[in-house]
């Protein structure tokens, strides 16, 4: 399976989108595709031995609407800037020089423009040896970027927004000047003919494209809001036209008018929904566009985006580092707080590995780049922000499918309206003598005037826009607000199922717990000797607790013994030989298994067991000579975030591999509800199982990579603290910093998100609810609900936007207050 995220061009409303989705939902091949109305993207998983990617670009377009995907990830063409070239000879020499290197596809260098344009294989050259073969050469090289700033496209979309709202906003109000000046002051002259010249180009010109949608939408039997707009702006304009040669009243104004509404709206829209995607355009902006790298001795100034694994970067003090990478030379602290939230800085020292994007603020670093392009953090972090604006939440599903109906039964209400004035005028005209103190409605119209204006009204009113804006305008703002926290939300899904969570189940070693046991207790006769040989056994194995065996015997000098035969037995113990000695290290069961006697040792692994310490039994040709006590200390906030959570009404419940006394220690010492001790790596699932099976729906928090198939079961997973690598496929939810305090502020996040989208939701409903009945009976005039549904729209966006007013440290402060 392959996923892919297509740009769509010719979206206007969510029944476009709906469109979108079903057709691409119904290909066969495609395991899912989720359309996002707020930033015109879908995101496909796709069979690629079934369906290509042509094939979907081309189930788009048939149904009226564009697509387009990034250009191919490995042949890269690009245009750069050669500096110090005089005449064709340079030209000449630049070519030679950059054409005769492996990977290279195509050149061309411009002498007129001192332009090189070159097409590269980057899996077998990097732009870097690019620019070095140029610098080479005696010339200068670099990518057009560094001149010149990428246009961002949502801008451009919103400049043309806004010239056409300027255009014909102007056109409209003198068009209404006259209105009045023609109707009150004196009559104008040719007065039809000028409002019809007028009218021309907001209606026909400046509404092109939305007519344009309109006949796509209706030729693929989708019909959008487009359609809406088109027949409530076109047919009153061309019976307008009829007034030239009929004492009859003009649409024009109207027609104008309600595509300037139209208009407008889409400018708003586009400027609101800016502001709602801002986190991904920062989360781009973090990274640092250049980078300085060492080659063959030399050190040389490239882009970030020019980085290829295996690069040598240099980083000064007060610099950012440009990608993800290990520290080869230096020590430093570093600024961590757009990956975890976090604004201490961290120290870091030779061997660690830096996040791209974070700030070196101290010593001088030299670091080799380990992943570039989209497998940095910045990338996943971006990816996964993405992935959550363009899932969908279960609420979400009825609103869906109601837009699918939407505006064929606004059509089919719009006739019956048209019809039924004309059938039962007395009746209609009884409910507008009520209301004939609003200064637009006019009894004394003829009926078709009323009975069209009244129709034009309930078209123009109604917005499908609202109802699919509401899921991913809140997606979009809280996402972005739960990256700059180190929140990562996978799945919109989440946001719904977190707030009916009854339990939250937590592994123990790196998530209630530091994740790095130390010895605590030795008991034996020759000390030394059983942590000699336990040391010696334990090399073998890659468990923490044999990391914290080994550290204690280097700490005491002890040298490594060789051994054989080495056996790892899951869950239980190690075994192997020393000098032709078997030894056994392991649990209670292991040793029973071993028939192997411990009696005497029985009751001290209990009292170490009920301080919260794991105890290791030892064993030279099956008789116990010593035991090891082992302790993970409780991280700091746990006892606080699991007293939180209690109070929420939530059970908190510990997974663990320890034995039931040393489970129960930790669980007493941090306030846990309940435990489930003796769990076997692959038994997480089975226990989950069990939780769902008491409570109901159940959290499953753990470290993402040896929890996976537990935070999978769980009905929503959160990962914690995985460093640089936060695209977790088993996890619903990735906290970057590890801490457990952030899973308040992620629940926090949740609750507040859906609550906005159930409130979106609402005041769709309840606007065309309530207008459209009073669209059918003539109590709108048409130019009224052009704005009206404009408005829609926006207080949708901007409720989404007061997210960001959100205190994600809500919990937290009320626990510190009690």
């Amino acid at each position: 399976m392959k996923q892919i995220k297509l740009e769509l061009i010719g979206m206007s409303c969510a029944s476009c989108a709906n469109s979108i989705d079903k057709v691409l939902n119904k290909l066969e091949g495609v395991k899912q595709a989720s359309v996002n109305l707020a930033n015109d993207t879908t995101l496909i998983d796709y069979d690629e031995q079934v369906i290509n990617i042509d094939d979907l670009i081309h189930a788009i377009e048939a149904i009226g609407y564009d697509a387009k995907v990034n250009q191919d990830q490995h042949h890269i063409e690009l245009m750069m800037r050669i500096e110090g070239m005089t005449c064709a000879s340079c030209a000449a020499n630049v070519d030679r020089a950059v054409r005769k290197l492996d990977g290279v596809i195509d050149v061309h260098v411009n002498i007129a423009n001192d332009k090189m344009k070159i097409s590269f294989d980057q899996n077998k050259i990097k732009l870097s040896h690019i620019k070095k073969a140029v610098y080479d050469a005696g010339y200068d090289a670099f990518l057009i970027e560094q001149f010149e700033d990428a246009i961002d496209p949502d801008l451009i979309k919103m400049q043309k927004a806004k010239q056409k709202v300027m255009i014909s906003m102007s056109i409209t109000i003198l068009m209404m000047t006259l209105m009045i000046i023609h109707m009150f002051v004196i009559e104008i002259p040719l007065y039809t003919l000028i409002v019809a010249m007028m009218g021309f180009p907001v209606v026909f010109i400046l509404g092109k494209n939305v007519h344009k949608g309109s006949f796509k939408s209706l030729k693929s039997g989708h019909p959008n809001m487009d359609v809406l707009v088109s027949l409530g702006s076109m047919p009153p304009y061309l019976i307008g036209l009829l007034g030239l040669f009929l004492p009859i009243q003009t649409f024009i104004e109207m027609a104008t008018t309600i595509m300037t509404f139209h208009l407008l709206g889409k400018f708003l829209e586009a400027r609101a929904k800016g502001k709602a995607s801002v986190a991904i355009k920062k989360l781009i902006e973090l990274g640092s566009k250049t980078a300085r790298i060492i080659i063959d001795g030399q050190e040389i100034e490239v882009l970030s985006s020019e980085l290829s694994v295996g690069d040598l970067m240099v980083i000064k003090p007060g610099e950012k580092i440009p990608s993800d990478g290990l520290i080869i030379e230096g020590e430093s602290f570093i600024d961590e707080s757009l990956a975890t939230g976090e604004s201490m800085p961290v120290r870091r020292v030779k061997g660690d590995a830096v996040i791209g994007a974070t700030i070196n603020k101290e010593g001088l670093l030299k670091v080799e780049v380990s992943k570039v392009g989209q497998d940095t953090f910045l990338a996943q972090v971006i990816h996964l922000v993405e992935a959550c604006q363009g899932s969908k939440v279960p609420i979400q599903a009825f609103a869906d499918k109601v837009t699918g109906y939407f505006v064929p039964a606004i059509m089919v209400i719009t006739l019956l309206t048209f019809t039924s004035f004309l059938i039962f005028p007395s009746f209609h005209l009884s409910i507008l003598s009520i209301f004939d103190f609003l200064p637009w409605i006019n009894t004394d119209l003829n009926q078709l005037t009323l009975a069209f204006i009244t129709a034009t009204s309930v078209l123009v009113i109604a917005c499908p826009c609202a109802l699919g804006l509401g899921t991913p305008t809140a997606l979009m703002v809280g996402s972005g607000i739960g990256a700059e926290q180190g929140i990562l939300i996978r799945q919109g899904e989440a946001v719904q199922t977190l707030k009916d969570i009854k339990a939250i189940a937590f592994d123990k070693t790196g998530t209630l717990t530091i994740g790095k046991p130390q010895v605590t207790d030795i008991l034996s006769d020759d000390i030394n000797n059983v942590l000699q040989i336990a040391a010696s056994l334990e090399q073998g194995s890659e468990h923490p607790l044999a990391q914290a065996i080994i550290s204690k015997a280097v700490e005491e000098n002890l040298d490594m013994l060789n051994i054989e035969n080495f056996t790892a037995v899951a869950g239980m113990g190690i075994l192997g030989e020393i000098n032709h000695t078997i030894i056994h290290i392991g649990n209670r069961k292991f040793m029973e298994s071993e028939s192997i006697d411990y009696k005497s040792y029985d009751e001290k692994m209990i009292n170490l067991e009920n301080d919260a310490k794991t105890v290791m039994l030892i064993a030279k040709d099956r008789k116990t000579i010593g035991l090891i006590a082992v302790a993970d200390q409780v991280k700091p906030e746990a006892k606080k975030v699991i007293e939180i959570l209690n109070q929420l009404n939530l059970k908190t419940i510990m997974i663990t591999g320890d034995n039931q006394y040393t489970a129960k220690a930790i669980a007493n010492q941090i306030g846990l509800t309940d435990y489930i001790s003796d769990v076997l790596p692959e038994g997480k699932v089975d226990a989950v199982k069990t939780l769902q099976a008491s409570y109901g729906l159940v959290s499953m928090v753990g470290d993402g990579i040896n929890d996976a198939p537990a935070l999978k079961q769980a009905n929503v997973g959160i990962a914690l603290g995985t460093g640089t690598d936060v695209a977790i496929e088993a996890a619903d939810m990735t906290l970057v910093n590890g801490q457990l305090d952030t899973i308040l502020k992620a629940i926090t996040l949740s609750n507040a998100m859906f609550k906005k989208i159930k409130q979106n939701y609402f005041w769709a409903w309840f606007y065309n609810a309530l207008m459209i009945p009073f669209a059918m009976f003539g109590l709108l005039h048409p130019m009224i609900g052009a704005a009206a549904m404009s408005l829609s729209s926006l207080n949708v966006i901007y409720n989404s936007l007061r997210l960001k007013k959100v205190n994600l440290n809500k919990y937290w402060e009320v626990y510190h207050e009690a």
